[in-house]
């Protein structure tokens, strides 16, 4: 069984890109709005903030209260929209249960959508004219990309609209016969024992038991288990042809693809066609 290890496929993909922002000396700029301390949040902004630094990217990192409200949390968006030095924009998730993260998400300009959650990004997706979209679903397409994907039957286990039913529109994209599933679905077993490339992102720890011989299996999910350990949402022993692991498999490849789409919103607003 193959480890697909995407921990180097990110720091390649950060290497060109550092090297494309410094020989192009391109100044670009990432605002990151982060409501509370919940401590997860703060470990991802700060891998964000390590990575853009890495890159190139200059950050301005707004930490707001956890009480804040709504409107002012939209107004901080607009200000940032408005400003010029600023290519993109990223809410840090989840938001507290008080504000409407779709709200939030929609006061974002779509070109400086760089997480690409803005309904037009995702109207765009769907209808064939992508151009900034979510990260994950970003970097599991880079993982499969040397595969040949026409005609394969891809199982997607979630239905969420970060991952599950962007990575279902992209693989469709490829010409890939797709199943969108979810916790749900009845016939679970049946689906896993004819997918060629299952993709796990239902949020249960080892959700996924088993799978046919020669799969490929990208696994998103992040939880922990009864011990604390992190594990996936596939069982940490599966046996398949290929397969990512929890860390050090999609995790990175989102942060990868959130600076690389932070470099395209600057390019998108310097008039370039992506």
């Amino acid at each position: 069984m193959r480890i697909i290890d995407g921990r180097s496929r990110a720091n390649e993909i950060l290497s060109n890109l550092a090297k494309e922002i410094n020989d192009t000396k391109s100044k670009v700029k990432l605002a990151v709005i982060q409501v509370g301390n919940d401590p997860a949040s703060s470990v991802y902004v700060r891998n964000k903030e390590l990575a853009a630094e890495k890159v190139g990217i200059e950050t301005d990192t707004r930490k707001l209260p956890f009480y804040v409200n709504e409107e002012p949390l939209i107004q901080v968006i607009k200000s940032l929209n408005e400003d010029e030095s600023v290519n993109g924009i990223l809410v840090q998730l989840p938001l507290p249960d008080h504000i409407d993260a779709n709200a939030v998400l929609d006061a974002i300009d779509p070109l400086k959508d760089v997480d690409g959650f803005h309904e037009s990004n995702m109207g765009r997706l769907w209808t064939g004219r992508s151009r900034l979209v979510p990260c994950t679903p970003a970097g599991i397409m880079h993982l499969l990309k040397d595969l040949d994907l026409a005609g394969k039957n891809a199982l997607v286990v979630g239905r969420s609209n970060i991952v599950g039913k962007p990575i279902a529109q992209m693989l469709l994209d490829e010409d890939a016969t797709v199943t969108l599933a979810h916790s749900k679905t009845a016939n679970l077993d049946d689906l896993l024992d004819h997918a060629d490339i299952v993709i796990a992102a239902v949020g249960i720890p080892e959700f996924i038991t088993h799978c046919k011989e020669d799969a490929i299996v990208i696994d998103v999910g992040i939880n922990r288990d009864r011990d604390g350990r992190l594990v996936g949402d596939v069982k940490r022993d599966l046996q398949c042809r290929a397969k990512t692991i929890v860390p050090g498999g999609v995790g990175p490849m989102t942060v990868a693809m959130l600076m690389k789409q932070t470099y395209d919103a600057y390019r998108l607003q310097k008039g370039a066609r992506l």
